[in-house]
């Protein structure tokens, strides 16, 4: 009786990793959520699949790593009170839009791409992420994989999880790792950006639970819409919106016009994508449809209509890929815009070889497939 006591003490303690089934109720509002993520929390016991980025087990960040005038003049750490008050004063105000489609919201900012790249980088080093992938020529920057909330000391979690499985029956809330990725595009000829946020999360699962082979390893998570949101949010303030006409704003965003999109087949047996817009609407919807799958985009070309990427193919994936990753057998495609009549435009899939194999061809149908189906 007394070691079931000590036990259930324990697992008081760690309130924060452990859940007994009750869910909350209350949901926080906009602005009002608590997100917390750990960029000193190391994760090294995890087994994660070769194709998915391992998550930061970096030191918090300091200031003192990114002393660059331009980039960083108002990065601070969550503890620099002096630095956040200085930040507010060079973070002009600006008008910043809120547009919406269905549940994605995006931003219109009265800055030029180049102080809203730097503006981001610096939000994104104030909430502890490193930027892991950046490609500034086409907008966008990626970081790398943080956890959002404590987990169990790795160390500890065999021993515990085993007593308490037997005194309590706990269910374990596993470690969620966020990355985000943000877009920007220019817009009225230069001096306005539109500002794309993408969240991606995993989490942490046991697989083989109870028995010698017990592990754990990291899969996709559903997207948090909600905390996709709240960043967003906070992306807004820290572009210079006053909080309060940011809330209201991305509240009160009214949704653009109904999306119609089709699959046909196109040249040659390839796939191709109908959309009931113009050119540049169009554009627009599948950069962000890429941003939600994660493609690699290498190059684009608005007025050419065109987004090269790297991506594997289905028929590529295999123990090659699970061995040296998804990058060791990506190939390069084109991805074409064009528009065809008043308010159609269709969107065509190229193979940059010019091999024209059937894997290819069945390959186009399945990846503009997916880019339907953001819609």
């Amino acid at each position: 009786m007394i070691n079931k006591l000590l036990i259930l003490l324990m697992a008081l303690s760690l309130g924060g990793c452990i859940s007994l089934d009750k869910k909350e109720n209350k949901q926080a509002g906009l602005g009002e959520r608590s997100i917390n993520y750990y960029s000193d929390k190391t994760v090294t016991s995890l087994e994660i699949p070769p194709d998915l980025t391992k998550p930061s087990s970096q030191n918090a960040f300091k200031l003192s790593e990114y002393v660059s005038v331009q980039e960083d003049t108002i990065s601070f750490s969550e503890k620099d009170n002096a630095i956040k008050e200085a930040s507010s004063i060079l973070r002009a105000p600006s008008n910043v839009e809120v547009k919406k489609a269905g549940e994605r919201r995006w931003l219109v900012v009265d800055k030029k791409p180049d102080a809203v790249w730097n503006l981001s980088k610096s939000f994104f080093k104030s909430h502890g992420f490193s930027i892991k992938k950046t490609n500034k020529k086409i907008g966008i920057m990626e970081t790398d994989y943080l956890e959002s909330h404590a987990e169990i000391p790795d160390q500890s979690l065999g021993v515990i999880r085993s007593m308490l499985k037997k005194a309590l029956k706990a269910r374990y809330a596993l470690p969620i790792v966020d990355k985000y990725r943000i877009r920007i595009e220019p817009t009225d000829n230069g001096n306005k950006s539109e500002v794309y946020l993408t969240l991606t999360s995993m989490v942490e699962v046991i697989t083989g639970e109870g028995g010698e082979a017990e592990n754990t390893i990291w899969q996709s998570q559903e997207k948090d819409q909600a905390l996709e949101t709240e960043m967003l949010y906070r992306l807004m303030t820290f572009l210079g919106s006053d909080h309060a006409i940011a809330r209201e704003k991305i509240i009160a965003a009214k949704e653009e016009k109904n999306l119609a999109v089709s699959i046909a087949d196109g040249v040659g047996g390839y796939a191709k994508l109908v959309f009931s817009l113009n050119q540049y609407d169009t554009w627009d919807n599948v950069g962000w449809a890429l941003d939600q799958l994660e493609v690699d985009v290498e190059d684009k070309d608005v007025k050419e209509g065109s987004f090269y990427i790297n991506v594997a193919r289905t028929e590529d994936l295999g123990i090659f890929s699970r061995m040296f990753g998804d990058d060791a057998v990506k190939k390069s495609f084109q991805i074409i815009v064009k528009q065809t009549g008043t308010d159609k435009t269709e969107v065509y899939f190229n193979d940059l070889s010019e091999e024209n194999e059937q894997a290819t061809i069945d390959f186009s149908h399945e990846f503009l497939g997916n880019i339907a189906k953001q819609f």
